[in-house]
This record gives structure tokens, sequence and C-alpha cells, in this order.
């Protein structure tokens, strides 16, 4: 790794994994990770993780910010989010050849991430002076209702190494907007671009003489760190990306001590190929969908419902297009595909194309482990398709690997509409139709029962603008764009009388 890219970040071949904003804690008995790139498998950097005494000091220091953040002007806030921004921007270059180094995502996905980052910022910065209730009429006389929002407190985010920094900020910056402080408990596989960018926010702190703990950051297990924070009732809300497993035990846990969670988890996600399609933005909107991060998006295309009448060309077309993708070192920009992010993850490949084989799949493109020069790391992999049924287990699961699950429906779109619903997930989806009807059919309430629907552009790929989320096993919250932000709040209703008298609502009459 270019040196100049470790040292403008901050980065050492030593690194400390608990930080409270611009002080960095030494753990006594927190573990050592070491990181190696899934590019190459060399060793990039050591990171010392946090115990869970170590949490419980962060959080103490952030229960002491809040109680200076929250009396900041939401405004003001905004400020810091957008002098973070420009932080962000001035080191877009290096942050995104880390995600890249560290994850394995292509370049140009790794810049993309940070460009979230500083998206999002921007989004943050204009809600601030917008964080608005709604003022409604009282049925009594001279009396006036309204709601406000209020922050919440301390906000946790746990967030998977798939997206190491693009899905913090959505979560934090709006939070911080909102009045509320932050712990982030990073993916264990991806801990030095967590640590990369709480420095730069550090930046941002020190330059404006903010408290310690309004950004925080614990590396650590789910044992020692994960799980204080799920049980932890000073933690007003957990935000969390991962399994369905783990989202359900995260939700039971929270559940017990009435806190508030924003579950982000696994997606199925499906693209309906209409016998109108236009294949010319069909055919790149399914392969990137599908290739895109080696397929460890949650966004991630895992199957094509196609009409009968097109099925064979989309087939082929699917192919041959799969033949031209370029796999390699991610940092080199003319490859399309790089690593999975580790010898697990090849595993879980292998495994869902052998249970596809057994369960009376068939096998059309990929199925490869690729080995020796370029691919020392054992990491990379043929993104593969597959000929299936919906109703097969493996086509049930979500296969966080490049797998493509190709489905044959027949007559009109509510057949494929029906076929693409009945999976236990509900994150994103699409068609691929010149028909309005059929477009206006999918966004019924009768058409996809998925948080993000999409006409004629694929499944992966949202922008900030938008609340993110799905439904069902994928959790139903919501963040990043739109109304999310009422998410990181408390919503207060608030009833002012200022007659002379004391009305009650329902017009009962209660006289002393």
């Amino acid at each position: 790794m270019d040196s100049t890219i470790y040292d403008k970040l901050g980065i050492q071949k030593e690194n400390i994994g608990c930080s409270t904003g611009q002080k960095w804690i030494t753990s006594k008995t927190g573990k050592v990770l070491d990181i190696s790139s899934p590019i190459d498998g060399k060793h990039l950097a050591s990171v010392q993780t946090c115990s869970h005494e170590d949490y419980l000091e962060v959080k103490k220091q952030a229960q002491r910010a809040y109680t200076v953040w929250r009396t900041v002007p939401a405004p003001q806030r905004g400020e810091i989010v957008r002098q973070i921004g420009l932080k962000f921007r001035e080191y877009k270059d290096e942050l995104g050849k880390l995600v890249t180094l560290e994850m394995g995502k292509s370049i140009q996905e790794g810049y993309g991430e940070v460009q979230e980052m500083i998206d999002i910022c921007d989004f943050a910065v204009g809600l601030s002076r917008q964080l608005y209730g709604v003022t409604t009429h009282s049925e009594r006389p001279e009396h006036r209702m309204y709601d406000q929002y209020h922050p919440i407190g301390i906000v946790g985010i746990i967030s998977a190494f798939n997206f190491p920094v693009a899905v913090y900020a959505w979560n934090a910056m709006l939070a911080a907007v909102c009045g509320d402080v932050c712990i982030w408990k990073p993916s264990s596989k991806v801990p030095l671009t967590a640590i990369a960018t709480q420095k730069i926010i550090a930046e941002v702190l020190k330059e404006n003489d903010m408290p310690e703990g309004i950004f925080n950051l614990v590396v650590g297990s789910g044992r020692d760190v994960g799980e204080a924070m799920l049980q932890d009732k000073e933690v007003g809300l957990i935000s969390i990306t991962g399994s369905t497993r783990v989202g359900r035990h995260a939700n039971e846990v929270i559940a017990r001590r009435f806190g508030k969670v924003i579950c982000e988890l696994g997606g199925n996600n499906a693209i309906i190929v209409s016998e109108t399609a236009d294949l010319k933005i069909a055919i790149p909107g399914i392969v990137f969908g599908a290739v895109g991060t080696t397929g460890q998006r949650c966004t991630s295309t895992r199957r094509i419902i196609v009409h009968e009448s097109a099925y064979e060309t989309v087939k082929k077309s699917l192919i041959k297009a799969y033949k031209s993708i370029k796999i390699g070192d991610p940092m080199d920009e003319a490859n399309h595909v790089g690593p999975l992010i580790d010898e697990s993850a090849v595993k879980l490949y292998e495994n869902a194309i052998a249970r596809v084989k057994e369960q009376g799949g068939k096998i059309i493109y990929g199925d490869k482990v690729l080995s020796g020069k370029n691919y020392e790391s054992g990491n990379y992999v043929v993104p593969t398709i597959a000929e299936v049924t919906n109703d097969m287990p493996i086509v049930q699961e979500e296969t966080f690997a490049p797998v493509l699950y190709l489905i044959k429906y027949s007559g009109d779109v509510e057949n494929a509409i029906q076929i693409q619903n009945d999976v236990v997930q509900g994150l994103s989806s699409a068609i691929f139709t010149q028909n309005l009807r059929e477009s206006e059919l999918f966004l019924s309430n009768r058409g996809s029962d998925c948080g993000i629907a999409n006409i004629n552009i694929g499944t992966s790929g949202a922008e900030i603008g938008g609340a993110f989320g799905g439904e069902k096993e994928t959790g139903g919250g919501r963040e990043s764009g739109s109304d999310a932000w009422k998410g990181y709040m408390r919503r207060q209703t608030n009833t002012i009388n200022y007659s002379k008298e004391l009305p009650l609502a329902q017009g009962i009459k209660f006289n002393i």
C-alpha cells in the first residue's frame, strides 16, 4: 500500500480502536486484530480492540457530551456537519482507496462510498434548518396543538463490512443534526476505514472546540461491545446493519428494554424482465446489480424473473455480458469485480452453488474459485448464473455472493410479482418494462412488497435523498433521506391553552 495514504489518514502499523473524538483510549484488556487485504492477503495494520470496560468509559463521555450538544442550536450543529463534509471531500481519494484495500470493492465503488458520506452531510446540513413539526387545529377554543421533535440521546450504530463507512455516515450525520451523540461499532473486518473516518471528524471537532463524546468509536467483539450496546438502557436507539439472524436477536434484546431500533437486514432482491423490456438498459442494470461489490450488497440483485417470451434472449445476453466481466485487483479501474471479503465468504459462494445443484438447479455460467497469479488471496470467484425455480430452499435465502438466480414466468406481470414477493425478505425490487400498466401495477399496493421499488433501473445503487430500508425480515427500518430523520428523535405533542377557561376535549363537563 502507498504509505502516503496511511500517512494522510493517520493510519499506523498499530492502531487504537477506541475513541471519544480527539481522545484515544488504550485498552488494557482488549484483543489485537490483524487486518489483511482481501485483494492479495497482505497485512495492512493491526488494531487494538475495546473491552467491555472501555465501552462503559466511552458511554460515560457520550452522556456528558449529550448534555452540551443538545443545547447547541440545530443550524449550528449543521455547521459542524457541513465542515465534516468538506473534510470528507479533502480526503476522498485516500479514504476511497482505503475502503477498496480493506474491503475489496472496486476503486470506483470505494470513491462512490465516500461520495455518499459527502452527500449525506450536505443533506443533513439542509435538514438542520428544517426539523419541523406540524401545527394542528384544536377542537377547543383558544387552544393550539403542535408536534415537536427532541433528540433521543445516545445513538448506537452497528455497521457491516460491505459498506465500511457510508452507512455509518447515513446514521451519524442525521443523528448529529438532530442533537444526538453516536457510538459507532464498525465491523471487525474493516476497522481501519472507521479509524480513519474518526480521525477526519476529530479535525473538525478540534477546530471548533467541540467537547469529547459527540462522535465515538468502539472497535470490538459482539460479546464485549455489541451485546453491551444492545442491552444498554442508556442507548436510546440502535441502528444495526447485518443478517436477519443478527437483526432478530437485536430486536428481541432491545424490545425487552423498550428501546428503539432501526434494522437493515437481509435482501433477496429481484428484477422482473417483462416481455416489453428494453434489454439495452436491462442487461447492464442486472449485471451491475448482481456483481457490483462482488455480490456483497444488501441490495445486490439475487433473482431475475423473466417472461418466457424473452427468457432465452435474456439468458444468452447475460452469459455474453458475464464473459466480458474483468476480475482482478479492484484498485485497477479496468477491472469490474474484485475479491470477496474473506475465506468464509468464498465458502458461502461454494456452498450456495452446491445446494443449487442438489436442489435441481442448473449452473449455466461461473462456478469457479480463481487461483494463481493475481489471485493469491484465494478470495476471487467467477460470478455465477443458475437456472432455478423460486421455491428452491437456496433461492429463498439471501446468498451474500455473486450468484444470480434465473427464473422464468409466464402469463401477465401479476404472476411475476407473486414470484418476486414470495420470499421472506423485502428490501429492493425493480421491473424493466415499457408498459405503463405494468409499471403502475408494480408500484401499487398490489405490486412489490419491498421498501424500494424501481422502474427501469436496477435494485442496487440507491440515492441518499430517498429513505432507505425494507419490509418483512429486512427489518422495516429507514435510514438516509426523506423523513428518516424522525427515527433519531422522540416525538412530543404539545397543547397550549391561551384562554381564560379550561374546556375539556370531547365536550366533557367537570364542574367543581
